[in-house]
């Protein structure tokens, strides 16, 4: 029974680290989870603190898989732990029976997982947690207490820095459909060989009271005008495709004109640069990398320099105000910004659609220094 407790221990422990580093890559993937929860249930007044959560949920999921794996404190960390998934059960089995939320985001981006997936996993790790709770007898220790806690500690303090620096750096393995060497044209249409869905017009007639539907194939053979009457049309799906774009939702449309230039600005023949702005702080230090940016392609050619935000009344004011130039803005929606600009803003490095590297706003510098060697190279 030892060994079989022992084997348990280590899987329950094992996941959970896993599970809270696949998500510490990408701290603000599961804070849009989270704020999603919020908004189908109406607490939007917890959305500004939706980062904090994640953060949090992230840092005690590797702890607790640390102490677990340890066996240090073990009684309280096991009642943690059985609390933390059946937490995560009642998310994925309200997303499972509401119907309401796709995913659940219990392994990030990296691993899409449905939400029928993440509740079947939960309830596997539910039974797994408790027998780890009626046979903890048979857990012991590895470590003394002292050094156990040192490693706990440790663990802590790792994970919190890690999230600091992928929410500055971008995160270090990116799952996103914009990551460097994808091609967004291609992501943006349906996968080859997919099939789109497959669905019949179906109408609505109201009979003697009751409600009547039929395709318009099976029109009733006693239809007519005086006993049947229509009361509505619609579109019922018959087969379920798999034509969906991986890419959804992404365009540039020109502030001034409003015209869909999506296809024009990834097509592009030379380089394009996309600065992606979600919103304007009020330490925006780096509009003075942008205006350095801008000196040295402006008039260039083979370089192209726009700026995408879901906001572009704030950047042309931080624009006009602080730096004085005119770079073309588009608009762009504010979930596809939140997923392209995992840190705000992001630089974006294109040719012909495919993306060649992307920055940061703490690493622009080292994006200047990148286009420069590049711009010397081309003039070789």
């Amino acid at each position: 029974m030892k060994i079989f407790i022992t084997t348990i221990r280590t899987l329950v422990g094992i996941l959970f680290i896993f599970s809270g580093l696949v998500k510490a890559n990408d701290p603000l993937g599961l804070s849009y989870k989270i704020q999603e929860f919020f908004d189908v249930w109406k607490v939007y007044f917890l959305n500004k603190y939706t980062l904090s959560f994640s953060i949090a949920i992230i840092s005690f999921e590797i702890v607790a898989g640390i102490a677990v794996l340890l066996g240090w404190q073990k009684k309280i960390f096991l009642w943690c732990i059985l609390l933390l998934t059946l937490f995560f059960a009642f998310l994925t089995g309200y997303a499972v029976f509401s119907n309401k939320i796709k995913t659940c985001g219990c392994f990030g981006d990296c691993i899409p997982l449905t939400a029928q997936q993440s509740f079947i996993k939960d309830l596997i790790l539910l039974a797994l947690v408790l027998l780890l709770l009626a046979y903890k007898r048979y857990l012991s220790p590895l470590f003394k207490a002292f050094i156990s806690m040192l490693v706990v500690i440790i663990t802590l303090a790792s994970s919190l820095f890690f999230q600091w620096y992928v929410l500055r750096h971008l995160p270090i393995v990116d799952c996103l459909p914009y990551k460097k060497g994808n091609h967004l044209p291609t992501l943006m249409q349906p996968p080859l060989g997919s099939v789109s869905d497959s669905s019949v017009i179906t109408f609505v007639y109201t009979k003697n009271g009751k409600e009547i539907e039929f395709t318009a194939n099976q029109f009733p053979q006693d239809f007519n005008d005086r006993v049947y009457h229509f009361k509505k049309r619609y579109d019922k799906l018959i087969r379920k495709g798999n034509a969906e774009p991986v890419i959804q939702d992404f365009s540039l449309n020109s502030s001034i004109s409003g015209v869909d230039s999506t296809n024009e600005i990834l097509r592009y023949s030379g380089n394009t640069l996309i600065l992606f702005v979600e919103n304007i702080d009020d330490n925006s230090l780096w509009i003075n990398d942008i205006k350095e940016l801008y000196d040295l392609l402006n008039r260039r050619s083979g370089w192209l320099f726009i700026i995408a935000s879901n906001n572009t009344k704030q950047v042309l004011d931080l624009i006009s105000q602080k730096i004085h130039v005119q770079i073309p803005l588009f608009n762009c929606d504010a979930t596809v910004i939140k997923t392209i600009a995992r840190a705000n803003p992001t630089l974006y490095l294109l040719q012909k659609g495919f993306v060649i590297n992307k920055w940061s706003y703490v690493d622009f510098n080292e994006a200047i220094k990148n286009i420069k060697t590049s711009i010397r190279k081309n003039s070789y």
